[in-house]
């Protein structure tokens, strides 16, 4: 199959779910399929706004961020749901998880899309196969359906997601960016939004293509720095790799590892966890935050994958910690069969200033005892800066004596926080 891929060139794909949050309540409750469904902030309050809805719904014109009186209107069969970020954040890792079986560079950029580089995954098949088995494994173990781009680079990758849905699979190359692109209305494009758009046609660029072939200078001078990049773009060009540790809004830390066999004894698991637990403490030590939610992977000998995760009630960043509330997940979710990989995952993550301990009755006296140590260290980054002291974990890697256990996938990224935030959307209803 490497014939299939290119000698200097990239394969990006781009995975895009569709209609994300109401497919995950759809795979919850399959009474739903089929039916008008839109998740709103507020299903109460006539001022609410629709977060995302079912195609079935979008038939009747319901849109993104359409007020709920106005969806109502346009069909008044209309289910409304309250959006359930837990529920979300699961599914997220259950797909990144897959995603993470073809390639080790996986870019999540929201809750619900990412980019995957294939370059060197041809034992996989070639690129549009691998494509349709990643679309194919997300709907059988997740029920979730998701278009698929496929391009030498990201931006290109995008826009062919955005093409075909649902349940798409789009080829998008750079000698098709004339015939395909350039016909297109400029705020089709992706980066495009409506103030920018706006501007483009006060400088009379219409389409993609006379966005390819406009001035420079006269892009910068309207668009600052943002008006030669979106040209660069409108011809096909983009230079950003995909990158698992980019920084983002969204951020989450957390290691996995494929097992080299499957195991079913409980004991050798929890040793697996109790790794795994280190490996997450030591990089929350070193990147300097807490997690406030903390989730689990557990995937099966017969490729099943199920995510659950916690919202905790004091931050945590200590391996005993995470370990103890990994067991927990793990003790109360595990149905007993024979497991390929495990995962933990720290979201929702705050630095320790920001963490707000709620004492209780059981960690007080332990938290009492600790409290002149505390003010010491303050009072010496009071006098000295706030660097003069630092935990050990946060000063160095922390190299784990323990043997390997199989292969280790670690990512930073919160595509699970808990917000209907899309950092990486058009300003149109892209909420696909």
């Amino acid at each position: 199959m490497k014939q299939m891929y290119p000698k200097n060139g990239r394969v990006i794909l781009h995975v895009d779910m569709n209609s994300f949050y109401a497919s995950v309540e759809m795979a919850y409750d399959p009474s739903l399929k089929g039916k008008p469904l839109a998740i709103a902030g507020n299903p109460e309050e006539r001022r609410g706004i629709i977060v995302t809805c079912s195609y079935e719904a979008r038939k009747f014109g319901v849109k993104t961020t359409m007020p709920l009186w106005e969806a109502k209107k346009l069909c008044p069969q209309l289910i409304i749901m309250k959006p359930n970020f837990e529920r979300y954040r699961a599914a997220s890792m259950g797909i990144f998880d897959i995603l993470r079986e073809y390639s080790s560079l996986v870019e999540p950029v929201s809750i619900d899309e990412g980019y995957v580089d294939i370059t060197d995954s041809y034992e996989f098949g070639s690129p549009i196969e691998i494509a349709g088995t990643i679309q194919k494994q997300v709907f059988q173990q997740l029920d979730l359906p998701c278009s698929i781009g496929v391009a030498p680079n990201k931006f290109l990758a995008k826009m062919a997601s955005d093409m075909k849905k649902p349940m798409g699979i789009t080829v998008l190359r750079k000698r098709d960016v004339p015939h395909i692109l350039w016909p297109m209305e400029v705020e089709e494009m992706h980066g495009v939004g409506k103030k920018t758009g706006e501007k483009l046609r006060n400088l009379n660029i219409t389409t993609i293509g006379e966005l390819a072939k406009a001035d420079e200078i006269i892009l910068k001078a309207s668009l600052g720095i943002n008006g030669p990049r979106l040209k660069q773009k409108a011809n096909g060009q983009d230079f950003r790799k995909v990158d698992p540790d980019s920084a983002s809004e969204f951020k989450s830390v957390g290691n996995s590892t494929t097992l080299p066999r499957d195991v079913s004894n409980q004991r050798e698991l929890l040793q697996v966890f109790e790794k795994l637990a280190a490996q997450v403490s030591s990089r929350l030590k070193r990147k300097k935050v807490m997690a406030v939610s903390l989730g689990i992977t557990i995937r099966y000998k017969d490729r099943k994958t199920i995510s659950r995760s916690r919202k905790l009630k004091n931050p945590i960043q200590h391996n005993d910690e995470i370990y103890q509330i990994a067991k927990e997940l793990f003790i109360k979710h595990w149905n007993g069969n024979a497991v390929r990989l495990l995962g933990i995952t720290g979201t929702d993550l705050v630095e320790p200033e920001q963490a707000v301990k709620q004492l209780d009755l059981f960690s007080f006296e332990k938290d009492a005892k600790k409290e002149p140590l505390f003010q010491t260290m303050d009072l010496l980054r009071k006098k000295y800066g706030t660097k003069i002291i630092n935990n050990a974990g946060a000063l160095s890697d922390m190299k784990l004596t323990s043997p390997k256990i199989g292969t280790d996938t670690s990512f930073n990224k919160d595509f699970l926080h808990g917000s209907p935030a899309r950092s990486d959307k058009k300003e149109k209803d892209d909420h696909s």
